[in-house]
């Protein structure tokens, strides 16, 4: 993990933690969240102020790509900055 990334949740199944992990590596990511249920896994990210938010954001989509299973509905989204 990069040294902007917190420490590993342990209550996280690894394949959420390296979720975290991958998202965290896209450049212009300052913050990520995740949640799951049911066949569900929702994304959040903040972005850095010097990056656009729109590219940003499908970048985390295609690197996380690699990561979700057939029949899962995947959404993402940005973090509120306040």
């Amino acid at each position: 993990m990069s040294a902007s990334s917190p420490a590993p949740n342990p209550r996280l199944s690894p394949r959420l933690r390296r979720t975290l992990q991958l998202a965290y590596g896209v450049e212009g990511v300052t913050g990520a969240r995740i949640w799951q249920w049911a066949d569900t896994v929702a994304v959040g990210v903040s972005v850095a102020p010097s990056s656009n938010a729109v590219s940003t954001l499908r970048r985390v989509e295609s690197a996380l790509a690699g990561v979700r299973e057939p029949g899962e509905a995947w959404e993402f989204g940005l973090l509120d900055a306040s």
